[in-house]
């Protein structure tokens, strides 16, 4: 948090400005050469790349052969459920985009030139830590090809960890992906609050109750069924980002008599710039949701570039924003770029980045549905469980963002392990596991990079986050 961390200013500032900073094994049983998980994609590909099963979020698992007639008609139902190639491109541009974007232009503050190579590292060691975790979800059979054999996250754990602990790697990994999901789900209520009451300041209404109203805006999330709808609002959640960042650099490209090179700084302080490396590499991660992607696409060939054109142009996006805010304002430069703007652009920035808090809601709120529904109830497809489950859940997220006292340094602290351990030690570690043998030399080396990475960015996230909570005590 780069408030609790460098200025430590307090109220003033408010929970919306503090979350901005933060956030050889092999199974070869039959029983596990199709997918583990009943909410996940089953596919397989045949020599021609044909997809040869159907979802198992269907209720089914198709088979090449079908003596009662099913599969076909069920497999024309699973295409309609199944999301193109830019579908979820947009899905993972919504993760990578997000309102940690804000913070950049003070990242680059305090970390000069250094950071705006940062960014650029970051985009790539994220996209390879993302194709190594979908790497990990395949094996070849015996004539060569590749088959999708795992599922989910919990999947690749479990055959990690089979001969020690069949059971625990996998549910390590769940409980940290629900962790990081709910509390992204509560960021983004705070977050909606904070910008209402900013928007709004004549109305006598505090913020938690600016939650509460935007709470009811998500009520809707409780009959999302498929993920090609949030994918649909994640083409809009990306669309006003794009208006957002438009805002802010046409306005410093108008300032740009102001710019100087010469405020770009070669050298920083060492606890300035670990904060400045966590913002800016936990803007990029996605691997999250990957799994359950690329399970889910119509093409899923077509992933690895995906991943690659998504994380390109979201650094030529956060370079150019990035760069252009921190010339136009220099030391001025605040903890959220938009505290910057003119009081009318302000609140048009604010409106837009409240609605694009509430698109970015609904991704990982059906992603941590899905994990609960298929751990709690993993033969059970009722509709009507799955929605007690949904508005049990939306009701916590409401519940835990307007009664836990410095939830937005509660955050910092487990976000900092969580999106480390799931976005680099895992990936990594999985992938040095489960293909050691088939890795070339410069593969391994690169695995073992991002593994060193992911325990540098835990520890140093771990100490900045304890540093701001006790700050706040």
């Amino acid at each position: 948090m780069f408030s609790s961390l460098l200025n430590n200013s307090g109220g003033s500032r408010s929970q919306f400005i503090k979350m901005t900073k933060w956030r050889g094994c092999l199974y070869t049983d039959e029983e596990n050469v199709h997918f583990a998980r009943e909410d996940e994609l089953n596919k397989g590909h045949d020599e021609g790349g044909e997809e040869t099963t159907g979802p198992a979020s269907m209720g089914f698992t198709a088979h090449s052969q079908d003596p009662e007639g099913y599969s076909q008609v069920h497999l024309q139902n699973a295409q309609g459920t199944l999301i193109t190639t830019w579908e979820a491109g947009w899905n993972v541009t919504n993760a990578i985009q997000g309102i940690f974007v804000l913070g950049l232009p003070y990242a680059i503050l305090h970390s000069g030139y250094s950071g705006l190579l940062l960014i650029i590292l970051a985009a790539v060691c994220c996209c390879y830590t993302g194709k190594i975790l979908i790497a990990c979800l395949y094996e070849e059979n015996e004539d060569g090809q590749l088959v999708r054999v795992r599922g989910t996250y919990e999947d690749i754990a479990n055959a990690c960890c089979r001969k020690l602990f069949p059971k625990l790697g996998g549910r390590v990994v769940n409980v940290t992906q629900v962790t990081e999901l709910i509390m992204t789900c509560i960021l983004y209520l705070v977050v909606s609050g904070n910008l209402l009451s900013h928007s709004f300041p004549a109305l006598p209404l505090t913020e938690k109750t600016w939650s509460v109203i935007a709470f009811v805006g998500l009520l809707p999330c409780v009959f999302i069924k498929t993920l090609k709808i949030v994918s649909k609002l994640s083409l809009l959640c990306s669309l006003v980002h794009f208006v957002i960042i438009f805002v802010v650099i046409t306005y410093c490209l108008t300032q740009i008599h102001r710019w100087s090179w010469s405020r770009l700084s070669l050298s920083v302080q060492f606890e300035s710039f670990l904060v400045a490396v966590g913002v800016i590499i936990f803007s990029y991660t996605s691997q999250i949701f990957l799994p359950s992607l690329e399970g889910n696409m119509k093409n899923p060939g077509e992933c690895r570039s995906m991943l690659n054109w998504t994380h390109f142009l979201a650094c030529v996006f956060k370079t150019a924003f990035a760069l252009a805010a921190f010339l136009t304002w220099g030391e001025e430069t605040k903890e959220v770029i938009t505290d910057n703007l003119p009081s009318s652009l302000q609140t048009l920035v604010n409106l837009c980045l409240l609605f694009k808090a509430l698109l970015s809601y609904p991704l990982p709120f059906f992603a941590v549905t899905e994990l609960l529904h298929g751990y709690i109830w993993p033969s059970h497809k009722s509709h009507w469980l799955a929605v007690i489950l949904k508005s049990s859940l939306l009701l916590l997220t409401l519940l835990m963002a307007l009664f836990v006292p410095h939830f937005a340094l509660l955050m910092g602290l487990t976000g900092s392990i969580t999106g480390a351990v799931v976005s680099f030690l895992l990936p990594s570690l999985f992938h040095l596991k489960l293909k050691w043998e088939k890795l070339m030399f410069l593969e391994k080396c690169a695995d073992i990079s991002m593994f060193i990475l992911g325990i540098l960015c835990c520890v140093a996230g771990l100490v900045c986050s304890v540093k701001g909570v006790l700050n706040s005590t």
